[in-house]
């Protein structure tokens, strides 16, 4: 059962770490690295080429860009659920520079959220809510403390040394 891998890391005696308390940089990479390892998240032909909003002039230069965004995604569902693409697209905005002409907002590419979430729910990570927004499922609360338990483990490693 899958769940039993899951409950050994979790055992007596050692200090549970969660999302929450690691540092969200270090979090989303790491995520970011299980979610490329895992292989179940696709990536899409028009990966490489497209921008992340109106306001980018060129696409990211990372070519694993994808998981990234998807990672820091989850993280923001599992903080504050019900959340939907259009709040998302707020978050991923910015300020798009016009030369001499007074810079605008402008919100991120709702259509890369989107099938970021489509394929996180594909993973039964998250799911629906009745509510509207996505929110976390069970199984990815327990993959995401997973990995956050982990990051903590080597971060309070390396801290000991």
């Amino acid at each position: 059962m899958a769940s039993q891998t899951y409950d050994d890391y979790f055992k007596e005696g050692t200090r549970v770490v969660t999302v929450k308390d690691v540092e969200p940089a270090v979090f989303i990479s790491a995520f970011a690295q299980h979610l490329k390892r895992q292989g179940r998240f696709e990536l899409p032909k028009w990966n490489d080429i497209v921008k992340t909003g109106v306001s980018r002039e060129l696409a990211p230069y990372d070519p694993d860009w994808l998981y990234t965004r998807a990672a820091s995604l989850i993280r923001k569902v599992y903080i504050r659920s019900g959340s939907g693409v259009g709040g998302f697209s707020k978050v991923y905005g910015k300020a798009k520079r016009r030369g001499t002409q007074t810079n605008t907002w402008n919100t991120g590419s709702r259509k890369i959220i989107r099938y970021c979430l489509i394929q996180l729910q594909g993973m039964d990570l998250i799911e629906e809510d009745e509510n509207g927004g996505r929110r976390i499922t069970k199984e990815g609360q327990r993959e995401l403390d997973t990995v956050a338990n982990q990051v903590g483990q080597s971060e309070a490693a390396e801290g000991e040394e």
